[in-house]
């Protein structure tokens, strides 16, 4: 479905990007449901474009630095609402594609990788192929039951491939690889065809604001592959062994990169595999000695209530609810002239503006309304509620 752009009375696009984008969330909302199976252990790579027409300037400053900054707020947000799950970065340019950064679960590594960028120069054309064929390597080496992801920004309409890039597309849907790309200048049919034929999305933005919502829509999980197994997956919680009234030793962690100062540090606190009582500075990671995942308590949490999302609120016409329309429950915000719809909960009654209800459902994950009313408290159970 094609969205018609209108200009406002000042001539301006803004009203009408603004308007494109909040439908565009409120329709994912209204898709999402409970009971369906989610790919919790998320191994995503980003394949970003660094050829010549990055150096563009209809993204400001330019489409590369437009694109860092994103990234480093997406980041952020992919480990917060995915804490148990991997990432890794893959440049494409002068028809050669390179990881500049493997799978990991430490978001400041990524950011420091994406922030190192601004200093490499935009140059030639990119290799969609190559760079697909590189994550590929890395992604059919995973175990069954992990979430296998690439996520593609492109801004180049062409690609200088070395060979057929349809039996790349074949291969990746075969190892059940879901690939989505966002296109920064216009619809091109390859990506077009590799959004459609893994079972991921395609869109091209609008301006930055639409660039970074396309961006954000990829930090929820998305649902589950059917080639995907079931398994129970064995998982340790680390414990530090240190006695009252003494002062931590400091320890160098078994994950030490030569490459980064930071991991070479010795420092103090570090958390002991329960396993084989290796060191690691940093939570969720693989015990490198026994293979072990190792997280905490809050990083199960996070990663469940995806399982069970708020319920959607009912949209309804301001006008014809005069009596609901004083406050938004939430920021107790007046609803003025410019809000043309309000949102009740159909649990517990209450009314919402449009930014509190995209707050609790992207963000938030419990309804304000139902957690401080003794009665729905009791009666919604645990499925809107994140257990800590």
């Amino acid at each position: 479905m094609k969205e018609a752009i209108q200009e406002d009375d000042e001539g301006l696009l803004e009203g009408s990007v603004a308007e494109i984008i909040q439908r565009a969330k409120r329709k994912r909302q209204a898709q999402r449901k409970g009971n369906t199976r989610l790919g919790m252990m998320r191994h995503l790579f980003l394949i970003l474009d660094c050829s010549e027409c990055m150096n563009n300037q209809d993204l400001k400053p330019t489409r590369q630095l437009c694109t860092i900054k994103i990234l480093e707020g997406f980041i952020d947000e992919f480990f917060d609402q995915n804490p148990i799950s991997q990432f890794g970065i893959i440049t494409t340019r002068n028809k050669r594609a390179e990881k500049i950064s493997e799978l990991a679960g430490n978001p400041q590594k990524h950011i420091k990788v994406v922030q190192q960028l601004t200093q490499t120069p935009c140059s030639g054309e990119p290799s969609l192929q190559n760079a697909l064929e590189l994550a590929l390597r890395s992604l059919k080496m995973l175990p069954s039951h992990a979430s296998r992801e690439v996520l593609v920004l492109m801004g180049s309409l062409t690609t200088c491939d070395p060979g057929d890039i349809t039996v790349t597309i074949q291969s990746l849907k075969s190892h059940g690889v879901r690939c989505s790309v966002i296109g920064l200048a216009a619809e091109v049919h390859v990506c077009n065809l590799l959004a459609r034929e893994t079972g991921g999305t395609f869109g091209v933005i609008l301006d930055d604001v639409h660039y970074r919502d396309q961006v954000y829509q990829h930090v929820d999980p998305p649902p589950a592959a059917t080639c995907l197994d079931s398994s129970l997956i064995k998982m340790g919680f680390p414990h530090q062994s240190i006695e009252q009234g003494k002062e931590a030793p400091l320890t160098l962690c078994i994950h030490v990169d030569a490459q980064d100062d930071e991991s070479s540090k010795l420092n103090s606190g570090k958390h002991s595999c329960p396993q084989c009582c290796s060191k690691y500075c940093e939570l969720p990671v693989e015990c490198r000695a026994c293979g072990l995942t190792l997280v905490s308590a809050p990083h199960l949490a996070r990663s469940y209530h995806h399982l069970f999302p708020v319920e959607n609120y009912k949209e309804m016409d301001i006008k014809d609810t005069v009596e609901k329309t004083e406050l938004c429950f939430a920021c107790q915000k007046k609803f003025g002239e410019y809000d043309k719809h309000i949102y009740i909960c159909p649990t517990c009654d209450k009314v919402f503006c449009l930014d509190c209800d995209l707050f609790v459902h992207d963000t938030l994950h419990t309804c304000p309304g139902c957690a401080t009313s003794q009665q729905t408290f009791q009666t919604m159970g645990k499925n809107n509620l994140p257990t800590l």
